[in-house]
């Protein structure tokens, strides 16, 4: 057995005995020690493995993995430029809090600066997002073996916590099995399966209880993060009679504490001036919010009690009077009375805004992103996975579709981009077991074709992929450049049509496409069936900017 191959195979191990459960692999040369020995691992049916040629969807096609699990989920590749094409869902990973292990394959040290090829300085690659780990070379002595699997858990520790951790392994050549002398020692782990070094270090509950008060007047805030602390939070919101504005990726675990969680809390607080039975004296945000302005807006007037991962709390505008890592039960003591014409109040504005919603979209024709999004949420089947893309498809969902218990809800929120959507929700449909849905618009689609690449040996997802196909970059008609003043310059740097065929695109990549074309069409079309398909609805952009004012303006009149 050569030093590369020994190497490999006992880091395959280890990261086995660390029930690191999924592995994607791209392939290629320098990790080619780490290919043999996890295609051997799958073999005997210890881990499964997902191989995918594109670095970047492989990063993101780990990340669903790991939110759907709940386990960090590991991508390796080979070196040079393969590494750095994962860093867009490192930096993803790292905002979210989701553990990943970035097994990148290296060159020996001996060829770093002499213009070798595929050779860069590939440690610390990822900067601050990623905590590195750095493994010596091998060769054949005895004693490394401990080293090799100790350096394993020290990662997977660390990916624990809810980092993106790289460990960077160079390998000499020869980098396939060879057949000769015997390793110096016995490259075995731990009696019955356990782990090398087992760590108690997993994330832990912040603490930071120092004495506040909270008015009877509060609204809470939730956005995403770790469903636990929401959870928890809401308790006390439904025990003070709080009313809760969460959006889509928190909504499930809001409602799990028992919270009422506003079903059009983004609009109302997106409407201007609150009306004075509506104005909260505190507000409490819970995780990171990042889609409603309205929010952002109300947190500049009133105080603002954080809670969220210490020490990088949520507080891009720096209005946080207090900030702590936990809210629960033991809190309500620091509650200043009770008023329940607060929630109430909350309550009827929360039906005439649905009135509202509901006239103004019944009168518009079939489609809009909006009407899409309200469908899609309310004919999901009960236990389905629905994962929102960037952009105007988790902003319609906030806006106008209602929260469901039964329907767990993913979006990429860690740095908001478009990057690997369609890889994150195949990973996620592949990871839950349960029918995976999508609903994206057509760039972030196009983006990322690449997560539709699935070679006919690897299993597919149980994945319906709605893309909203507005020709172009719908979200600019919502923000200041949409503006009417803008528009000779709009279309061309901002609007950017395609005018890609999807059927045919789809056809290329062997995946079932449908053109949903009225609104009977697209709720048969989402009927739960085997297999990655995708649902495309074509619509337009051109009154997308009157639509929303227009909803704006009837929330307001209603409340």
């Amino acid at each position: 057995m050569n030093p590369s191959t020994a190497m490999a195979t006992v880091v395959v191990d280890e990261l086995v005995r660390n029930d690191i459960r999924h592995v994607v692999l791209c392939p290629g040369s320098r990790n080619a020690a780490l290919s043999f020995a996890l295609h051997a691992a799958v073999t005997e049916g210890r881990l499964e493995l997902h191989v995918r040629v594109d670095e970047r969807s492989a990063g993101f096609l780990a990340l669903g993995l790991a939110r759907a699990s709940g386990r960090p989920a590991a991508v390796v590749c080979t070196s040079g430029t393969a590494v750095a094409n994962l860093h867009p869902s490192v930096l993803e990973a790292h905002h979210s809090g989701v553990g990943l292990l970035l097994i990148t394959a290296d060159r020996p040290p001996e060829l770093h600066g002499t213009g070798a090829n595929q050779t860069i300085d590939q440690r610390n690659i990822f900067g601050s997002a990623a905590v590195a780990v750095d493994f010596p070379v091998a060769e054949r002595r005895a004693g490394l073996n401990p080293v090799w699997r100790g350096l394993v858990c020290r990662g997977v520790a660390r990916a624990e916590t809810g980092l993106p951790v790289q460990l960077n392994i160079p390998f000499r050549e020869p980098l396939v099995p060879t057949f000769g002398e015997d390793w110096p020692d016995k490259l075995v782990g731990r009696p019955n399966g356990l782990r090398w070094t087992t760590s108690s270090a997993a994330r832990s509950v912040p603490g930071n209880r120092v004495d506040f008060a909270l008015p009877a007047r509060t609204l809470m805030v939730v956005g995403s993060g770790d469903p636990a602390r929401a959870t928890a939070a809401a308790g006390v919101a439904a025990k003070a009679g709080w009313p809760v504005v969460a959006e889509p990726v928190g909504a499930a675990a809001a409602i799990a504490g028992g919270a009422r969680v506003l079903r059009c809390g983004p609009l109302l607080l997106g409407t201007g001036a609150l009306p004075e039975r509506l104005r909260p004296d505190a507000v409490v945000v819970v995780g990171r919010p990042t889609l409603s302005r309205g929010v952002r807006g109300l947190m500049d007037r009133v105080p603002v009690y954080g809670i969220g991962d210490h020490p990088q709390w949520t507080d891009p505008q720096y209005v946080a009077t207090h900030v702590r890592g936990w809210l629960d039960q033991d809190d309500l003591v620091h509650v200043t009375g009770h008023d329940q014409a607060w929630l109430a109040g909350w309550q009827e504005a929360e039906d005439a805004a649905a009135d509202a919603v509901e006239a103004v979209l019944a009168g518009e024709r079939w489609p809009t992103g909006l009407r899409v999004a309200q469908e899609l949420v309310q004919a999901l089947p009960s236990g389905a996975t629905l994962f929102l893309g960037s952009s105007n498809p988790v902003r319609d969902v906030d806006l106008v579709a209602r929260h469901r218990a039964d329907v767990t809800v993913h979006a990429n929120r860690g740095v908001a981009g478009i990057d690997g959507n369609v890889s994150t929700a195949v990973g996620i449909a592949l990871g839950c077991g349960a029918p995976g849905y999508a609903l994206v618009g057509d760039l972030t689609f196009l983006h990322d074709t690449n997560g539709l690449l699935i070679g006919p040996g690897e299993r597919r997802p149980d994945l319906t992929v709605v893309v909203l196909n507005d020709d172009g970059g719908g979200i600019f008609s919502l923000l200041e450049q949409g503006a009417a003043e803008h528009r000779p310059a709009f279309e061309r740097v901002f609007g950017t049509p395609h005018g890609v065929d999807l059927a045919a695109l789809c056809a290329a990549h062997r995946v079932q496409h449908v053109v949903a074309g009225t609104a009977a069409e697209f709720k048969r079309a989402l009927e739960p069936a085997p297999g990655l398909r995708v649902v495309e609805v074509r619509a337009t952009r051109e009154h997308l900017r009157d639509l929303h004012a227009r909803l704006r303006e009837a929330v307001a009149r209603a409340v």
